[in-house]
């Protein structure tokens, strides 16, 4: 069954139309799913190397300052 703004659909009963573009929805729902795990591991590492400069960066002054 395929649920339609609430509405079940028996596959069977869809036009190709509708299946097709109900096989496109589900590929860019899976697509999307990927992008957000990718943008989570870009970010993760936006921060680790952020993170990585301020450190450096206070490493450098703390030696500079001795």
């Amino acid at each position: 069954m395929i649920t339609i703004d609430g509405v079940e659909y028996n596959p069977e009963d869809l036009s190709d139309e509708v299946k097709y573009m109900v096989a496109q929805v589900k590929d860019i729902d899976e697509k999307l799913g990927h992008l957000r795990f990718q943008v989570d591991q870009l970010s993760a590492a936006k921060t680790a190397f952020s993170d990585a400069i301020v450190k450096g960066v206070t490493d450098v002054s703390e030696s500079t300052e001795e």
